[in-house]
């Protein structure tokens, strides 16, 4: 059965041609062009993916991030024509798995839209995946949750989309270093060119909520190369 996105843009053009390669490449496409409705729907019949467009009439496409966020982890790929850093910041910070600008090419939309749906279902495959500890920090992967373990009580750690998927590559590979170029290419399965500063935001807010809610676990940086978490039992 082809994988369902929905396509939430107020423009008519844009929403055309996004359709008519994601349609090409087998997906199944429903178009919107503002959020109530493509809200309405979600909670009826909620699709694999969403791309939403920012500046909308009505509410927008932050609003609507954060109100799917709210209830589900579904992919969303966010489109604007705002190239503000603010809004690239909000709009991971609110679950977005990427932030693209426009104009955009339609195939990189296309090659985002898979990578996504490849790191979704690679993690969906595994039935009985084991739950990857560093420190005081435990990660349930069928669950999508990080928790900070205190003896027997165990306390949730919130995080985004990006941030989650970070945490458990890194705690999965802990005592490994990585530079930003291959957390980029190993987690997200998408080459930023000459966006790394991106890693660097998303560690910032990482160590941000690690330091709130005062666990042992951290992310260290290796100065001039990039990251790695290091796990004091090992």
């Amino acid at each position: 059965m082809s994988k369902l996105i929905f396509v939430v843009d107020d423009e008519k053009n844009i929403r055309e041609i996004i359709r008519s390669y994601l349609e090409k490449e087998g997906f199944a496409v429903q178009e919107f062009d503002s959020a109530e409705p493509a809200l309405e729907a979600f909670r009826k019949v909620p699709p694999d993916m969403l791309i939403i467009d920012i500046m909308m009439p009505g509410m927008s496409g932050f609003e609507l991030c954060n109100e799917i966020r709210r209830h589900a982890n579904t992919p969303i790929i966010i489109v604007s024509a705002r190239d503000e850093e603010l809004d690239r910041i909000l709009g991971i910070e609110m679950g977005a798995d990427h932030y693209m600008m426009k104009p955009f090419s339609p195939r990189e939309l296309v090659a985002r839209v898979k990578a996504v749906f490849r790191r979704v279902d690679g993690m969906n495959e595994d039935k009985t995946p084991a739950t990857p500890h560093c420190r005081d920090l435990k990660i349930y992967p069928t669950e999508r949750r990080v928790v900070k373990v205190e003896g027997t009580a165990e306390t949730e750690i919130a995080f985004t989309a990006m941030e989650y998927d970070f945490l458990l590559f890194m705690v999965t590979n802990k005592n490994r270093v990585f530079t930003r170029n291959q957390l980029l290419t190993n987690i997200w399965d998408y080459q930023y060119i000459g966006d790394t500063r991106a890693v660097d935001d998303l560690v910032k807010r990482i160590r941000k909520k690690l330091d709130a809610s005062q666990t042992l676990f951290q992310i260290d940086t290796v100065w001039g190369y990039g990251y790695k978490v290091t796990d004091s039992a090992d």
